[in-house]
């Protein structure tokens, strides 16, 4: 039975995902949240992982920990992506399931899928066809961390043990995002050059790649709602998410996303209006578009939970203004 003083252990709080997680919980009264900063807990050592499992036996787990980063880290480190990622999640999901935690989520992300998927993509869609090179060393990571969810599940079924279930979110962005310069993902990226080239009178904000490729974003906090959501389902339909064979069709993921997308060039357009950028807009066709199309259906994910996510619009708004109260620090990376 799920109450407020279940015990909730949030791996990775302190970065977008996370923390978005945490405050969901937070505010909607549940107190007893196990949080570990990378310092207090390094969830790649894997005895100082099952020490922090030993002591405090969390109910549910969200894994949100990860080591994450846009197109250019993504291509420039691969080593790192799936090493760091591999570690971190094996840990969590095995002392998870030797200290008996109630319900696991793990999140991943929409590049487990394959490159030329058709649209939208569906959950089943998992290990059609080739991934995306510029993320493959993450992406083969997340699908490791699926498989894995899948195979506790098949092989323990019956006894009562942890059951795990994976959450696919879509291109997030909101409070806590990075905006280095380099490592950042596409719109606190844009939002950082649209607002330095405001403050430097720019004639021009250069983008990167055609403008042409099309993404969906959410924003950190609705996709937290709707993580929270599923993890207090009723047994019935948490159950219902397991899939328990592999052989049974589809794995147990459940994308999070809203539904649409834009262009790139669309987004700069929209970012460039927020951050009240007044020049022009350049694309530097030398440097990659990624995959040309992810947008994801959520048709699983509407069955069970109805919830309307604010508009890119909104979003990109509010995202802005705790950008500029946050600027000065920023500045400095």
């Amino acid at each position: 039975m799920i109450s407020s003083s279940t015990r909730i252990y949030v791996a990775g709080h302190r970065g977008m995902v996370g923390a978005a997680v945490a405050r969901r919980f937070q505010a909607l009264g549940y107190q007893n949240l196990l949080l570990r900063t990378r310092s207090e807990l390094d969830l790649t050592d894997s005895v100082a992982v099952k020490s922090f499992f030993d002591q405090t036996k969390p109910e549910l787990v969200v894994i949100a920990a990860a080591r994450v980063g846009g197109i250019v880290a993504n291509n420039s480190y691969p080593a790192d992506f799936i090493r760091d990622n591999l570690q971190i999640q094996t840990n969590v999901i095995h002392n998870a399931f030797e200290y008996g935690a109630n319900r696991v989520l793990f999140l991943g992300s929409s590049c487990i899928y394959p490159r030329q998927a058709a649209q939208p993509i569906h959950e089943a869609a998992l290990l059609t066809g080739p991934l995306e090179p510029t993320n493959r060393a993450y992406a083969l990571a997340k699908i490791a961390g699926i498989e894995m969810c899948w195979s506790y599940n098949r092989q323990f079924k019956g006894q009562g043990r942890t059951t795990f279930l994976a959450a696919m979110p879509t291109n997030l962005y909101g409070p806590g995002d990075n905006y280095h310069p380099e490592n950042s993902h596409v719109i606190p990226g844009l939002i950082r050059r649209f607002h330095e080239a405001k403050l430097s009178s720019a004639a021009t904000v250069t983008v990167w790649g055609s403008g042409t490729p099309r993404r969906e974003f959410m924003h950190a906090d609705d996709m937290a709602a709707a993580c929270v959501h599923l993890l207090l389902l009723e047994d019935s339909q948490w159950s219902g998410l397991i899939a328990d064979d592999r052989n049974d069709g589809e794995p147990p993921v459940v994308n999070i996303g809203v539904g649409e997308d834009v262009s790139i060039a669309e987004l700069a357009s929209l970012i460039a209006n927020v951050v009240g950028f007044k020049g022009s807009i350049e694309f530097d066709r030398r440097r990659p578009d990624g995959t040309m199309r992810k947008l994801m259906s959520i048709q699983k994910l509407s069955s069970i939970y109805h919830a309307t996510p604010r508009t890119l619009q909104l979003g990109l708004e509010q995202t802005y203004r705790l950008f500029q109260e946050d600027e000065p620090r920023l500045a400095k990376r």
